[in-house]
């Protein structure tokens, strides 16, 4: 298991999640399932975006790219975690697990700066309703995803690169059930300061800066709906906002369990519940979301099943 670079091992043990050997079974059929809801629901929501001309708005372009991008971050934990539980082995190489750190990172990230190019579309659909289709411009709408995906990716190299740099001797069975930048992190018998320091930082960039402007874009529809005199026009402005803060608070919420709580002596168990809400729980949620509560969505769906029915 030794290598001769800056890492001492070829691979990592992970913990795995903590079921008893008689209800892997039942857990393998239930974690399954969410992961072929997720991206069965999120491919739903891509093609009926594409397909319906209805939808070809800035806030469906955004979504779409969000169920691309829930699709994606699911991929990158469930698979791995459900051979695991299939095989009964919990072994990744270390270039496996510094992979898995990279692109889970980078699609965090993702939904992240997608979340706040949303918040900010609604702002202006109800803050600045005569000038939406000016500001909202098709060109902006491509400039703000693919800032998010550039950013996404210059964070993810950047805490992927610092990863590789430390070495691992001793211990290496982190406790989780993928590989997680914190739990190697504690892992490492490197001085890991630096890396500590560019969590603090470009994170606190990365994810309390687009948290910030998603309450404020709020704030200012708030603020701009309680000038609406009728009770209709305060609804009808609520229900577009609606599916986008239920997503929101999934997203953030997780995050607030998973990393900003304070820890304690069954914290790994619950850290491990937490991290498969986020990782397959939200994703999965989002496209129920936004089709249960989305007229949008659903008129496109009865359309599309219509012509399906009558179409010779």
């Amino acid at each position: 298991m030794r290598r001769d670079n800056q890492s001492s091992l070829s691979e990592f043990l992970l913990l795995g999640l903590p079921i008893r050997p008689e209800q892997q079974e039942m857990f393998f059929a239930v974690f399954l399932g969410m992961y072929l809801t997720t991206v069965l629901g999120n491919l739903l929501i891509i093609l009926l975006i594409r397909l319906d001309s209805r939808l070809h708005t800035p806030m469906y372009f955004f979504l779409s790219h969000l169920a691309l991008t829930d699709i994606s971050s699911s991929s990158v934990i469930a698979p791995k975690m459900l051979m695991n539980m299939k095989t009964q082995s919990q072994s990744m190489s270390y270039t496996g697990c510094i992979s898995q750190v990279y692109f889970y990172i980078f699609f965090f990230d993702i939904d992240s700066f997608l979340l706040t190019s949303m918040a900010y579309d609604r702002y202006v659909a109800i803050c600045h309703p005569l000038h939406y289709t000016t500001i909202m411009s098709q060109s902006l709408c491509f400039l703000l995803v693919i800032v998010s995906w550039v950013l996404s990716f210059a964070n993810a190299l950047l805490h992927t690169l610092l990863l590789a740099h430390l070495s691992f001797g001793g211990d290496n069975t982190p406790p989780h059930f993928f590989c997680d930048l914190p739990t190697l992190l504690n892992l490492s018998s490197s001085d890991t300061s630096t890396n500590e320091l560019v969590i603090l930082t470009v994170g606190g960039v990365v994810i309390i800066l687009p948290f910030v402007c998603i309450l404020v874009s709020y704030g200012h529809i708030g603020a701009t709906i309680l000038k609406v005199p009728s009770t209709k026009g305060i609804c009808k402005a609520l229900s577009t906002c609606g599916s986008h803060l239920s997503v929101v608070s999934l997203y953030y919420g997780a995050i607030i369990g998973l990393y900003a709580s304070p820890s304690s002596s069954d914290s790994n168990s619950k850290d491990v519940i937490v991290a498969i809400f986020y990782t397959l729980g939200t994703p999965m949620l989002n496209p129920f979301i936004y089709s249960l509560r989305n007229r949008d969505m659903k008129g496109a769906l009865g359309n599309i099943l219509s012509k399906g029915k009558f179409s010779p």
